[in-house]
């Protein structure tokens, strides 16, 4: 829709206005304008010390509060002596973080020509920058808070969202209401890209019926640099502007414009700057896109086929899939895929079918849909899911792709997420740790012999240090919760509620994420009877702070808030259980580090991993969780509960029963009691010895320090060198690998197990061995293109072979031009039923995975 203002005044002449900060305070603006500030306490105290209540009217942003504060307030802290000097200690620490090169340099001095891209569709940084969701971007944006205090070197792509994600708020009947409130871009924390001559830097992206022009805007997270595009230029027709006006913006076509502008347009942008990444990185597959990007600029002028330009694509491409089921990954119909990418189709020296197959799970099924998660494994050799359990889940999930490997080889890893532990700890908790541990102990969050120093924590100073979190919750919340009430225009006796809700000293629980229903936020009202028994109990009162958004299309989600809404107002227990509106990063951090005891009650096995609880046991916090996601591996008895133990149902509806009884009993027979057994001087020594067991055991694990480095072991320097190998010479090697796949997949065919022979008579004592021998045809291949393997292994009841471990057999002798035999030795190390099958996998070295073409075969 057109803008009645500018309609009415078409020659509006634009300026911009600047902060004026004394000469004295110019290190705030420079500190203002870099996102390090988010996760240093004294940092954003300098702010907060300008002025207090227009820090919290600004949403927590500096640049913004500059802007907008009395100049005299400026003008006394320009000559406040004790002001001054904590700047000056502030500004250094600032300086040195981004001026020393960090770990990487030291640790990877051989790599120094390493540069990740990092492509993802939204970033959670901080409130003040609302360009994210929910856990995917604040994964986003803590993995570069990790980057930059590890010095990786690494930069970040994704959309400036203008209305960014929507502003919930509730009718007086408790529906979800959105509001879409407009970002002003020169009051936050992000500049606009220029190229050298002084012009914008300027990209094309084509459309069906038009081109598309994107600027690009950069935000600094510490020595990260956050590259955002943005289409909202007058050049662009009305519908284009908006490409980058809402996060997830609806319609299946607004999604695919936002995909292409996400990863071809990113890309653009990077080499429009002179940014040459040699690794990239697709954080979920809305960035996807950006594979073909590669592959059509690798083909621009070049004698390659597809397949070569492929193979050194894919070498250098990392994929992180953070989706348990494929209904949550974006589909386009073969309609929609052909209508935007017909004219660069032939660019790919592709025909329409060959470009539909790489997003297939079925690639001779035409009427199937365009996966985008698809689309990103067919062109990436490094693939993960973001847990353990969600990496088994994603093999199976994705086993067709590869249907002749067992589900535990699919060539998909899995690199477990984590928190930036900075961001997230509370300040009276670091303040009191800091007294115990080593100095600069917050610079190495995932070192555990730091972290044990916690044990030295006397009960009484860390208790009361978690107890003004409460305090400051308690606080907060009401506060909040009036202001919520007001603006429904709630009546007096409402308002008076909302000034008493919760008790600063009683059991308080936290329930914080998103509204879909697999999260099962009402679990907990399943049986209201028993609920409200634990509610009314005064000497041992338990309360309940609940927060979170529905998608704006998800009617259930909402019917999900409205019950919990209802059901505070018509039990009686509005005192005892608050809904707090519009979940974002501030509302987080309120929550992770004053409640006791975080809730999660996801429907198992979707939730891929889940990341707000590993934020709430950094605090101390102690999480009672269904064993999902992440909690599978960060389980155990002395710090937190498991609802259940891990079981699979086929009845959701029996699920949901059984498992809400578990948490009933728990929070009857284990919580509730644990919390209030007290000692004379009323403290809970073994709620404290747990809280401490959270922070000890799994604050070093659970963090994306140690998730970045993860990440760059696993994949980005085995991508950089990989890519490095294939594309020396002109790329002869990326060529002679899509070759010799080409040889492989049509000789594939005659290869023939001609017969096995084993040594002995099927019966052998533990610690003898069983020779194999293996005959084996493969016309127009030699023994270096083909690796045979003894897949052996004990057997179990349903007469598999259970927890493999595949040996290479070796060639020995060629009795023909095309028939070769082949020896392996299994060791019998156990007693019982054993097994083994043959099975023979493409030999070539440059492969990612001897996986990766498909082709096996089994005797």
């Amino acid at each position: 829709m057109a803008d009645p203002i500018a309609a009415l005044v078409p020659n509006i002449r634009t300026f911009q206005v600047f902060p004026d900060v004394p000469d004295p305070l110019e290190p705030l603006l420079e500190m203002a304008k870099n996102l390090w500030w988010v996760w240093n306490p004294d940092a954003a105290e300098l702010f907060r010390r300008l002025d207090h209540l227009l820090w919290e009217e600004v949403h927590h942003n500096p640049v913004k509060l500059l802007g907008a504060i009395e100049q005299q307030r400026l003008l006394h802290r320009s000559t406040d002596e004790g002001y001054l000097a904590q700047m000056r200690r502030v500004y250094a620490a600032f300086r040195e973080h981004v001026e020393t090169k960090g770990w990487f340099a030291e640790a990877h001095p051989d790599k120094a020509n390493l540069k990740i891209a990092y492509f993802s569709a939204e970033f959670g940084i901080h409130e003040s920058l609302p360009i994210y969701s929910g856990g995917l971007g604040i994964l986003a944006g803590d993995h570069l808070k990790s980057a930059s205090e590890l010095g990786m070197p690494l930069i970040g792509v994704g959309l400036l969202y203008r209305n960014g994600y929507f502003q919930q708020y509730l009718s007086a009947d408790g529906w979800q209401q959105e509001a879409y409130p407009e970002l002003d871009f020169y009051n936050l924390a992000i500049e606009q890209c220029f190229l050298p001559d002084k012009s914008p830097v300027r990209v094309r992206v084509d459309l069906p019926d038009n081109a598309v022009f994107c600027h690009v805007w950069k935000a600094s997270v510490g020595r990260i640099s956050l590259y955002l595009m943005d289409t909202n230029l007058p050049e662009n027709s009305p519908a284009d502007r908006d490409i980058t006006a809402r996060l997830y913006g609806s319609g299946n076509e607004l999604r695919i414009k936002q995909e292409i502008v996400l990863g071809i347009g990113g890309v653009r942008a990077l080499s429009a700057m002179g940014i040459a990444p040699t690794v990239f990185h697709m954080n979920e597959g809305h960035s996807a896109f950006l594979a073909l990007e590669r592959i059509r600029v690798l083909l621009e002028n070049s004698a390659m086929s597809f397949d070569q330009a492929r193979q050194f694509v894919m070498a250098t491409n990392v994929f992180t899939t953070h989706t348990p089921v494929p209904a949550g990954i974006d589909f386009f119909s073969p309609e929609v895929m052909l209508k935007y990418f017909r004219p660069m189709i032939p660019q790919l020296k592709l025909d329409d079918e060959g470009f539909l197959a790489l997003g297939r799970e079925d690639v001779g099924n035409k009427k199937q849909g365009f996966s985008m998660a698809l689309l990103a494994i067919r062109l990436a050799d490094h693939m993960n899911g973001v847990s353990e359990l969600h990496g088994d889940v994603s093999r199976r999930m994705w086993h067709n792709v590869w249907p002749q490997v067992p589900p535990p080889e699919v060539p998909i890893k899995h690199v477990t997420n984590g928190i930036h532990v900075r961001s997230w700890l509370s300040s009276d908790i670091a303040f009191t740790l800091d007294r115990y541990m080593p100095e600069g102990w917050l610079k190495r969050p995932a070192d555990f012999s730091t972290w044990d120093n916690v044990s030295q924590v006397p009960d009484e100073e860390i208790w009361r240090a978690h107890e003004r979190g409460r305090e400051k919750l308690v606080a907060w919340a009401r506060q909040t919760l009036k202001a919520q009430l007001a603006k429904r225009g709630a009546s007096y006796e409402d308002l008076t509620v909302a000034e008493q809700v919760l008790d600063p000293e009683a059991l308080t629980f936290g329930f914080a994420r998103r509204f879909a229903t697999y999260k099962r936020g009402t679990l907990l009202f399943r049986e209201p009877e028993r609920l409200k028994k634990l509610l009314e109990d005064n000497k041992r009162p338990i309360q309940f702070v609940f927060a979170g958004k529905a998608h704006p299309a998800d009617h259930e989600g909402k019917e999900l808030i409205k019950a919990i809404v209802h059901f505070a107002r018509e039990s009686g227990a509005r005192r005892r259980i608050v809904f707090i509106e519009n979940y974002d990063m501030s509302v987080a951090r309120y929550l992770v580090q004053g409640v006791d005891v975080w809730l999660n009650t996801p429907r198992r096995p979707y939730e891929a991993s889940g990341t707000s609880g590993m934020k709430a046991a950094a605090n101390g916090v102690l999480n009672c969780s269904i064993l999902d996601g992440w909690w599978v591996e960060g389980y155990s008895a002395d710090l937190g509960w498991a609802i259940g133990r891990g079981e699979d149902y086929s009845d959701p509806n029996y699920q949901d029963h059984v498992e809400s009884q578990a948490l009933y009993d728990l929070l009857e027979k284990e919580i509730i009691p644990t919390f209030y057994n007290r000692t004379v001087n009323n403290i809970p020594r073994d709620w404290i010895g747990r809280m401490k067991n959270c922070m000890r055991k799994l604050a070093p694990v659970f963090n994306t320090n140690r998730m970045v480095k993860e990440y760059a072991d696993k994949f980005y320097m085995p991508a950089d060198t990989r890519g490095a190998a294939l594309s020396a010479n002109g790329m002869a090697r990326a060529a002679g690998l899509a070759q010799t796949k080409d040889l492989l997949r049509g000789k594939w065919p005659g290869i023939r197990v001609v017969g096995v022979h084993t040594s002995g008579n099927g019966h052998f004592r533990v610690g003898e061995s069983m020779q194999v021998e293996a005959m084996i045809d493969m016309p127009g291949l030699s023994p270096k293109d083909v690796q045979v393997q003894l897949y052996c292994g004990r057997i179990n009841a349903r007469g598999e072979i259970e927890d493999p471990a595949p040996l290479v057999m070796q060639h020995t002798k060629t009795v023909a031009n095309d028939r070769h035999v082949y020896v392996g030795k299994f060791d019998c190390r156990v007693s019982g039923r054993q097994g083994f099958a043959v099975r023979i996998l493409p030999g070539e070295s440059d492969l990612a995975s001897p996986f990766e073409p498909g082709l096996i075969l089994w005797n």
